[in-house]
């Protein structure tokens, strides 16, 4: 049997009541009590220790029909915030969060990706006069998360494998060495994929396509993200799906990348060419045959590829990135019976969904990263 010291306990028991709050908006003392269990001095003392720390706050008081009203207390969402950079090869955007993984402020930067320490002091110029103008004090700021396209190491301070910023071997230190904060690299597929996560905690498993300018990928098994065992789980971006196909920046043919990302969607690939979602979709939408020819085209590929990954791992595919607020319920049904044509395995109901953020989607993931660890950390600043 674990045995656990007095200084455990409290720090659980801390811990608790700060969850508690955080899951039940503006309760009282003796609801914290009865939830947890727990008497009320105890109770108390950590409320204080909350209070003092600035974590909680009182918002008035809650009815009662009988003797006191009892005060009431919540979170306060900007006790501790969160910072997520997403890097393209032609802008940035950065996001700012609260505890609860809401997005406070935001900002897109066009600074083209280069690999040389001038971009990396200019970026970090940018997220310092950031945090300046929307006055964040330092000490509240938990960490800055870079998402990139590309393989992260294990550690999450190096990037193993940046084929499309070409910045194999990057170090996280290039940002450290200009930020006084934690810093870590996220790839930019989790990131998408662990903003669907927080948004459906209660999702179990599912394949998450990152419909992004590149493709990308991550496989959820028990609500977690599968890094696999050298970090490439999920890469379905390089799964063959024409063999001997077009060329992809990975140097094979016929990968998913080639057909299945918004770059193959777009004339002159969309992030470096004359062509982006907005104007296509625009097209299209005015009834351009083209367009709409490209777009069938499209969804008949991603169909395909949707049902190979249907076949190995059997669970709900979700369909996020910057190319899924375009698209509707007439598409995702569209894919359905596209697939229902081709699988072996037909299946009446659809496994089909859209992600639920429509902006910012890996900003965001990157955040709550540190989010996420705080509040599985949280024990507070004290002399236990």
């Amino acid at each position: 049997m674990e045995k656990f010291s007095l200084t455990d306990i409290k720090k659980m028991n801390y811990s608790d009541v700060y969850h508690y709050i955080y899951s039940n908006d503006k309760c009282s003392k003796q609801s914290i009590a009865n939830a947890l269990q727990m008497s009320l001095p105890t109770v108390t003392q950590h409320l204080n220790m909350l209070l003092q720390e600035g974590f909680i706050e009182t918002c008035g008081q809650l009815q009662s029909q009988i003797g006191r009203k009892a005060v009431a207390y919540t979170i306060t969402p900007s006790a501790r915030v969160s910072i997520g950079v997403e890097i393209l090869k032609n802008k940035l955007t950065i996001a700012v969060l609260d505890l609860y993984g809401h997005i406070w402020f935001q900002k897109i930067c066009r600074i083209p990706f280069r690999d040389s320490a001038d971009y990396f002091k200019e970026v970090s110029t940018e997220i310092r006069q950031f945090i300046l103008e929307q006055e964040i004090e330092s000490k509240n700021v938990l960490g800055i998360a870079f998402a990139l396209q590309g393989l992260v190491s294990q550690d999450s301070r190096n990037i193993i494998y940046g084929k499309i910023l070409d910045c194999t071997g990057l170090s996280i230190s290039s940002f450290e060495e200009h930020l006084d904060y934690p810093c870590r690299f996220v790839h930019d597929a989790e990131c998408a994929a662990m903003t669907e996560l927080w948004d459906h905690p209660k999702l179990s498993h599912a394949v998450y396509f990152s419909l992004g300018y590149h493709l990308g990928g991550a496989i959820i098994i028990n609500g977690e993200i599968q890094s696999g065992r050298t970090g490439r789980s999920g890469t379905i971006e390089h799964m063959t799906l024409v063999p001997g196909g077009l060329p992809c920046y990975c140097g094979q043919m016929g990968c998913m990348e080639c057909y299945c990302s918004a770059n193959a969607l777009l004339a002159g690939n969309g992030d470096s060419g004359n062509e982006d979602l907005d104007a296509f979709f625009e097209a299209k939408n005015a009834g351009s045959r083209e367009q709409e020819d490209r777009w069938v085209r499209y969804l008949n590929y991603l169909a395909m590829a949707i049902n190979n990954l249907h076949m190995v791992i059997d669970s709900e595919v979700i369909l996020g990135g910057h190319l899924a607020p375009y698209m509707n319920e007439q598409d995702l049904e569209y894919l359905h019976a596209r697939m229902q044509k081709t699988t072996a395995f037909p299946e009446a109901d659809t496994f089909l969904s859209l992600g639920k953020r429509k902006s910012s989607t890996v900003a965001t993931g990157a955040a709550l990263y540190y989010i996420k660890d705080f509040l599985q950390n949280l024990s507070g600043g004290h002399d236990w």
